[in-house]
């Protein structure tokens, strides 16, 4: 197997339900291949009476997942400071000595309460946050992933006199407001004005790709940005994801995706939607556009596994 040498650091994105342990695994040899370093895992939730347990952190465990150069930096969504402290003592218990803060998670129901995107609202409770999880991790132990605003592109540059406070591991932008989701163009003329602003490694997400065969990484509407800029780190998940479909193997991938799937969840219903979410991704691919009006009605694991 190659693996691509980037110039940059190249980290998998967190997208709950899909870039999971289960995923991860399955997916391995694909993301070695392609030069990824290491991953972001899918937020966990850090309510008020909060008490980690096995159940709550089995996405992230073992830690070191398949090789012992690949780092899994665990992501906590939060809008209380104390109760995020308690999760990131479990991280730390885990074995675990980086975490990150969602605070760019642009879904409405998760923004309209006041968490994710929705901290860009609420900029002391955001300063609390960030310091709890520096207090708690240590310094540039910490990062935080965030939007250039909620509405506005100019609200992520109002706040980086907060963030530029804290001595972080990194502040990851992705290049769209929470409005925009994952539509629409990116702002790469902002993120260049936040990166000029930042005190701390920014690094890049938003609508990058890889390209066919030399997995060189590009935007497709600033291709040359990533490496004019120097950016040091950069951040790839619905488009990776995309890509897997396209591969000759995506079938022996997706059976293995399955088998670990099954053995993870309990019933046909969970583990074939969790295929579904993923086949989602594989449309623009001839061959998944065709099976999809079938595989989308396949109510047991038999029959799906008929239909692959």
């Amino acid at each position: 197997m190659m693996t691509v040498k980037h110039s940059h650091n190249l980290y998998l994105a967190p997208l709950r339900g899909v870039t999971i342990r289960a995923f991860r695994d399955a997916f391995y040899e694909p993301l070695q291949e392609a030069g990824f370093i290491g991953a972001f895992a899918p937020f966990i939730p850090a309510n008020p009476g909060i008490r980690p347990n096995a159940s709550l952190l089995k996405d992230l465990l073992p830690h070191n997942e398949n090789d012992k150069n690949w780092q899994l930096v665990p992501q906590v969504i939060s809008k209380d400071a104390p109760s995020m402290r308690v999760l990131l003592r479990a991280f730390k218990d885990a074995g675990f000595s980086r975490a990150d803060l969602n605070a760019g998670c642009p879904f409405p129901m998760i923004r309209k309460r006041l968490r994710g995107s929705g901290l860009m609202k609420t900029p002391d409770v955001l300063e609390e946050l960030i310091n709890a999880g520096c207090e708690e991790m240590g310094e540039g132990n910490f990062s935080v992933k965030v939007r250039l605003g909620i509405s506005s592109t100019d609200e992520l540059c109002s706040l980086m006199p907060i963030f530029n406070r804290y001595p972080l591991a990194c502040l990851t932008v992705h290049a769209r407001t929470a409005l925009q989701m994952y539509e629409g163009d990116v702002h790469f003329d902002k993120f260049e004005e936040i990166l000029s602003l930042s005190k701390n490694e920014v690094m890049y997400n938003g609508d990058v790709q890889l390209e066919k065969d030399t997995f060189r990484t590009f935007i497709p509407s600033h291709p040359e940005a990533i490496e004019k800029m120097n950016i040091k780190s950069v951040m790839i998940g619905r488009n990776f994801i995309r890509s897997i479909g396209e591969r000759h193997d995506a079938k022996d991938l997706l059976k293995r995706y399955l088998e670990l799937s099954i053995a993870e969840l309990n019933g046909d219903n969970p583990v074939l939607g969790r295929m579904k979410e993923l086949l989602t991704y594989w449309l623009h691919v001839p061959k998944w556009k065709r099976l999809w009006p079938v595989i989308k009605i396949s109510r047991t694991i038999e029959e799906f596994k008929t239909l692959i």
